[in-house]
């Protein structure tokens, strides 16, 4: 029997990884332990129990305003003491958080191998996303296997010289997730939520990318702001991150402007629904840029470049930056209707069919037989 260890940080990498996790708890070849770093705390618990999976480790590694530096330095030790506890054969990290990276990194130090979920994703500049696009690149010079969303991803990897025979491409396991949750028809657990009105146009607003904290944000909102004080017969809801460089500017910008909704962080039950009502969705987020092609919600993506261009080829999104009058100029197009939006708003399965930690299983087997 095989001792599978996870590896997770945040809410996305459970999200992401919570479907795989069960998949290999099903299959008695392998014996799973999940560790928690603690980069995200409540977040993370709300899947937990929604996904039904406990913790084998917690290292509640949460602290305000902590640097990159201070998770990676406090999270080594805390690790090393946990591979040398559960003694693990397969490390499984997914995306590329700090905390992927240092499993990584400390698993390469422990000649313990890695298996990387959402491999291959690029933008090309180190700085942007930050750090995350170093910390996945550095993490594929690490990795012994690479699950790869898509053929791009794959086509990135084989680039950098990762053999071809260690990369499967998988789809994107965020959508196993999203199909599980959608299925379900959940009620809306914020109460502030079941008031909706369900004549206005829904927009779905989500920023808190590190590489957008300032006057990025800022721009951002004033745009929102502009839009939703131009436009009756909509409502911009906002879960506002609880990082406090997100949540203090969120708050000056927005807050009492009607028809603009702040929200403390969501359950995923209830980000899927809304994504599920939006008319679109305005994000700096990886994770919807990939889900809302699968539920035919057009996307505006705040960032100045995307590691998932095929969610941009697929005519489901687009990138339009940070600049106000760009974002609000964007809005605007999207609520006059019209055949740009109807084109938009076609489901696409653009980055997988929900199969993915399936696909994963039955390679990590082929991989550990061969």
């Amino acid at each position: 029997m095989k001792k599978i260890l996870f590896v997770i940080g945040t809410r996305p990498e459970m999200i992401k990884t919570a479907s795989v996790i069960q998949a290999l708890r099903k299959d008695k070849s392998f014996k799973v332990g999940v560790c928690l770093s603690g980069q995200h705390i409540s977040m993370v618990n709300q899947m937990l129990k929604d996904f039904n999976i406990k913790l084998d480790y917690d290292l509640k590694m949460m602290r305000k305003n902590q640097t990159l530096v201070s998770i990676a330095k406090n999270l080594m030790p805390k690790l090393e003491k946990v591979y040398d506890d559960f003694k693990p054969d397969i490390v499984f990290v997914q995306g590329d958080t700090t905390t992927a990276f240092i499993a990584a990194f400390i698993s390469f130090y422990k000649k313990i191998k890695v298996a990387h979920i959402e491999a291959g994703l690029r933008t090309f500049d180190r700085y942007f996303p930050f750090p995350e696009e170093m910390n996945r690149t550095l993490l594929s010079r690490l990795a012994d296997r690479h699950y790869a969303p898509t053929k791009k991803a794959k086509d990135n990897l084989i680039a950098e010289g990762v053999p071809a025979d260690r990369i499967t491409i998988t789809g994107n396991t965020c959508i196993d997730s999203l199909k599980h949750m959608a299925d379900k028809k959940y009620g809306f657990i914020n109460r502030r939520l079941r008031s909706i009105d369900d004549d206005k146009k829904i927009i779905l607003l989500t920023a808190h990318r590190r590489e957008n904290f300032g006057k990025r944000l800022v721009s951002i909102f004033r745009a929102v702001r502009k839009v939703a004080m131009n436009n009756r017969g909509i409502v911009v809801i906002y879960p506002v991150h609880p990082n406090p460089n997100v949540k203090a500017t969120a708050y000056k910008e927005l807050s009492g402007v009607k028809d603009v909704l702040l929200l403390p962080n969501l359950h995923y039950r209830d980000i899927v629904r809304l994504m599920s009502m939006s008319y679109f969705i305005l994000t700096d987020s990886g994770g919807i840029q990939e889900e809302a092609p699968s539920l035919g919600k057009p996307v505006l993506i705040l960032r100045d470049k995307t590691e998932r261009p095929e969610v941009v080829e697929a005519g489901s999104a687009k990138v339009i930056g940070t600049d106000s009058k760009t974002i609000a100029g964007e809005m605007e197009s999207l609520l006059k209707g019209g055949v740009r939006y109807r084109k938009m708003s076609v489901k696409r399965d653009v980055f997988g069919d929900g199969k993915a930690s399936q696909k994963i299983r039955k390679d990590l087997t082929k991989w550990l037989e061969g």
